[in-house]
């Protein structure tokens, strides 16, 4: 297949985004003093909403993750307290798209936790998480919140499994067993009932997420694909990769025919993965390097050329990875379109970078900001799994987009102690593999003892209770 090289276009000057620039926030409205992961886990470590940025960082002895109100910019205390329950390092953090003091994580230790944020941040390290989640036998290295609805996680371990969580009852209700080696990204499209993967086995697939079908698969083994995304509506995949003389790459595909990228676009010969961002109400393709400093963007149509080169926003900071904002965050007022959280290791810093259309007139730009995904869910975890589909619900900026949501998460109480997903106990004795799988059940063997000792002893104090009011009734005067 041939590969094309970008070029100006004149059809595509008009544009109303090929003046889009990139500004980066003044030093004292970023965050300073912060000891990101040295993890070489490829994930962007940073998480963000209206309210919370949240940043996995370096410690010992477990995994831990800062969360930072967005107004207290600045220098970071030392001792700023941590969410620190898990026993290994933290690979993913991502916020709930709908509650927005909920935050999931997953860690090598196996697990995935919920935690609840208290109002104006945390005050002292936070140790116990609302809900745990076991079902893994090896660690879990992605989660993703479903775009539509409330309370459904998908998790994705490195027992080449994906899991799908109802959190209303805090157990995997699916599990996606069709990987045959690690995954690397998950995606979803619009309404979220379809899903594509990228894997190391050197496969893109397009799955039905509730039965775990694989509708389309493509072996790229010419484009080495590391990570994809939906392109909103458009029935579109996008893919970044390498190509087979070790330069990076870009391919579209059509999501009902993965035989054949559209195209493939060479974009240089640098080594650092290449992080996709669609934003679906622009129809804006950002491209991030990690390792370098460059965010490159393009405009998507369906019709050819498909990709149209805008900018490219350079700075000589390498970035290790990059958290986005969500819409309604978004400083309106402004014609701020995008905004990214960049993680700077080496400086300790989060540097925000606001992707603004220049614009003179003050009034609400009503073409740059179409009605967008809110903060609302369209559908309940039963409903989704039942087999419904039902697209976001849409706000406009213009009016609500400082609404918070009315929605709290309520954590189930949880008595069983197995996990089954398709007829397969998910905790049954998987022996481990290394030094740190072992260590891994061993401390959560020791939590297990511990938590049924506590079992024990209050039950123990119960009998007791129950033995003195027997004796008590014996002794009454009435039963002389």
């Amino acid at each position: 297949m041939t590969v094309t090289k970008m070029s100006w276009r004149p059809q595509y000057r008009s544009s109303k985004f090929r003046n889009v620039y990139g500004k980066v926030a003044n030093r004292e409205h970023c965050f300073d003093g912060i000891p990101i992961t040295k993890n070489v886990h490829d994930n962007h470590f940073c998480a963000v909403n209206a309210r919370f940025l949240a940043i996995v960082t370096e410690s010992a002895g477990g995994g831990s993750f800062l969360v930072i109100p967005l107004e207290q910019t600045g220098r970071i205390e030392p001792n700023y307290p941590k969410v620190c329950g898990h026993q290994g390092n933290v690979l993913d953090i991502k916020w709930n798209p709908f509650i927005d003091n909920i935050i999931a994580s997953c860690s090598e230790d196996t697990s995935v936790r919920i935690w609840e944020i208290p109002e104006g941040g945390l005050k002292r390290n936070m140790t116990e998480a609302l809900l745990e989640l076991h079902g893994h036998s090896r660690r879990v290295g992605l989660v993703e919140w479903h775009p539509t609805t409330n309370n459904i996680l998908f998790s994705a371990g490195y027992d080449y499994k994906v899991l799908i969580w109802n959190l209303d009852v805090g157990e995997p209700v699916k599990m996606i067993d069709c990987h045959s080696d690690v995954i690397l990204c998950m995606s979803f499209n619009t309404d979220g009932s379809l899903l594509t993967t990228t894997c190391k086995d050197k496969k893109l697939r397009v799955i039905e997420p509730r039965s775990g079908r694989v509708l389309q698969e493509a072996n790229c083994k010419n484009h080495r694909v590391n990570r994809v995304v939906f392109l909103g509506n458009m029935k579109r995949l996008l893919t970044t990769g390498v190509s087979r003389w070790n330069t990076r790459q870009i391919a579209l595909w059509d999501q009902e025919d993965l035989s054949m990228p559209l195209i493939e676009e060479e974009i240089d010969g640098l080594s650092g993965l290449l992080f996709p961002f669609y934003d679906a109400d622009t129809h804006m393709l950002y491209l991030a390097g990690k390792g370098d400093g460059n965010i490159r963007y393009y405009e998507i149509s369906t019709e050819k050329p498909y990709l149209s080169y805008l900018m490219e926003f350079r700075s000589p900071a390498p970035q290790k990875g990059l958290g986005v904002m969500p819409k309604h965050g978004l400083d309106v007022s402004a014609c701020e379109v995008f905004r990214f959280y960049k993680l700077v290791t080496l400086k300790g810093l989060i540097e925000p970078i606001s992707m603004i259309v220049p614009r003179r007139s003050d009034s609400y730009q009503e073409d740059i900001y179409p009605m967008t995904p809110g903060t609302e869910p369209a559908l309940t975890p039963d409903e989704w799994l039942g087999g419904i589909n039902r697209d976001p619900v849409l706000m406009s900026l213009k009016e609500g987009y400082k609404k918070s949501s009315k929605m709290v998460f309520k954590a189930p109480i949880k008595e069983k102690k197995s996990v089954v997903v398709n007829g397969i106990d998910l905790l049954e004795n998987v022996p481990p593999r290394t030094e740190n799988e072992l260590l891994r059940m061993f401390f959560r063997q020791q939590d297990e003892i511990r938590r049924l000792k506590e079992e024990l002893a209050q039950k123990d104090i119960r009998i007791r209770q129950l033995q003195l009011e027997l004796k008590n009734l014996r002794n009454s005067p009435k039963n002389c």
